[in-house]
């Protein structure tokens, strides 16, 4: 069973295993991994919004990005900790 990106919680960090296409030529995908979301990256939940809804505020280096849900969905995960 894989862990995601968007069913960590806030303080939790993990390494990022893939970024999975939802299709051919995934545009989102694409720009996933352009962002640094590759394979051994280290990546930290930072905060989320209201209620732990959207956006979710993630770090990967010393950069950090605002993501939608289903978009961190489809960033798989090596390992989580708190």
């Amino acid at each position: 069973m894989s862990v995601r990106l968007s069913e960590l919680q806030k303080g939790q960090s993990a390494v990022v295993g893939q970024v999975e296409d939802a299709h051919p030529d995934d545009a989102v995908a694409r720009r996933l991994r352009e962002l640094g979301f590759v394979a051994g990256e280290p990546v930290r939940v930072v905060a989320t919004g209201p209620v732990g809804r959207d956006p979710i505020l993630v770090q990967i280096g010393f950069t950090r990005f605002a993501l939608r849900r289903p978009e961190a969905a489809r960033v798989v995960l090596d390992g989580a900790s708190a």
